[in-house]
Parts: C-alpha cells; structure tokens; sequence
C-alpha cells in the first residue's frame, strides 16, 4: 500500500497515553505521512540544541492511510531517547519521522492464511497493527496472538488485545507473576507451552515473532522443532535506547 518516503517529515505530538508503569502511547500529525502497512517501523530523530542527534527505530502501532501516527514505547533504564520520549515530551512538541519502512514483516488483507502471533513484551506493538488491519477489512483469516509478558501490569494496550474480533484470539503468558489463579505457573515459553497455545503446523499458518533477540530466537528454533517449516516463520529483532 505504501512506499517508504524520503527524507524527515516533521511530526508534531498530539495525543499521548500511559500504557504501563514504564511506557507511553504517542500520537503524532505527520502533514505528508503516506500510510503504512501492518508490522512497518519507522525512524525517529530528536535534535538537540546544540546540534547533537539521535535516531532510533520504532515499530507503528497504527496501520493503514491518514496523517496520523500511532507509536508505543517503552523507558529503558539507560536509554538515551526513550526516557525523552515517555516521561518529557509535551503536547505540540515535534520530533521528525523517517518511512514507513519495511516490507517483510508485514501482513496484508489480502492474505488468507491462517496468521500465528507471537510477541514479546513489547513486540507486541507491529503486532497491535496487524489485528486492526484485520479488524478493518474484516478479514476471516484465522488470527492468534500469544502475548508473552513478564507480569499482568506490563500489558500493552490489553482492553482491546482482549477482545480483538470474531477471528482473532489473544493468549497471554506470564513469566514472572501471573494473576491469582492463573492455569499456568509463571515462566518462560516452553516447547509444550507453544504446542499447545499456538497453530499447528498442519494448519500451515503463516507465524510472525517480535522480541528481544534470545526471545526470538528460542520461539524460532521451538516451532522449528515442532514441525514449522523455516519458510513460513517471519522474525523481527527489537531494540535501542
């Protein structure tokens, strides 16, 4: 749907949301903003006053035409950016934005496979695209998200992960505290865990991984081993400051 734009575009904040203790909702008007597909990213730069920039990549939340852009970040303790982002940036600041960008790790409408989601912690965000995008068109391709987070607190945008559509079903995992009377004792995915809460290979599902790199790279080599071809497995690997 949309090709990556060249150059900045200036971005100017317009709505903003806590997500968790420790991230932050961010809505920003981009006059020029082409649209963008779901699981696309894109490059944010701050500039500071003495010239000094900083560029960082972030997955967009939104999905789909119109000159608003949706983003979620999260503070990391020794971030250069992040902690900008979520805890001093204001209403009418601007920042300058750079895409979408990114044509892998994207799913389209028009792909009626069976979909398999699988994030972590926040991963989740390209992932919140693809279950709007599905919502939009009304798709009724199959659409499983299983949502691995250390605690119930550290959710993104749960209300509406909870009830996504007739077609799309939300899994969360805890593995650090899981709520009072959780079927499942807190802990990292499993070979089983997966088995059992994920499509199966026969059902030959198109699967999407997002996370830290040592999530995404156990999640890949698990499926592997439970009989998912290689070829139908799309990773991506998040991270910066």
């Amino acid at each position: 749907m949309s090709r990556p734009m060249r150059g900045w575009l200036t971005a100017t904040l317009v709505a903003a949301h806590r997500l968790t203790a420790t991230a932050r909702g961010l809505t920003f008007s981009v006059p020029d903003w082409p649209g963008s597909d779901a699981g696309q990213h894109l490059d944010l730069r701050l500039t500071a006053p003495d010239g000094y920039q900083a560029v960082r990549s972030y997955s967009i939340a939104s999905v789909g035409p119109g000159s608003e852009v949706e983003l979620a970040v999260e503070r990391l303790p020794d971030g250069e950016v992040s902690p900008f982002l979520v805890d001093e940036l204001e209403l009418g600041d601007g920042v300058e934005l750079r895409g979408p960008l990114g044509g892998w790790f994207v799913w389209r409408p028009g792909d009626t496979r069976p979909v398999q989601l699988i994030a972590g912690g926040s991963g989740v965000v390209p992932f919140v695209a693809m279950t709007r995008s599905h919502a939009r068109a009304g798709s009724a391709a199959p659409m499983r998200l299983l949502y691995s987070l250390r605690t119930p607190e550290g959710a993104y945008f749960r209300d509406e992960l909870s009830q996504p559509g007739p077609h799309v079903t939300t899994t969360y995992h805890y593995t650090r505290a899981a709520p009072p009377g959780w079927s499942r004792a807190a802990g990292r995915l499993t070979a089983e865990d997966l088995e059992r809460a994920t499509l199966p290979p026969s059902d030959g599902p198109l699967t999407y991984i997002c996370g830290p790199t040592g999530f995404v790279e156990a999640i890949t080599a698990a499926l592997t081993t439970l009989g998912h071809s290689p070829d139908t497995i799309r990773t991506e690997r998040f991270g910066g400051t």
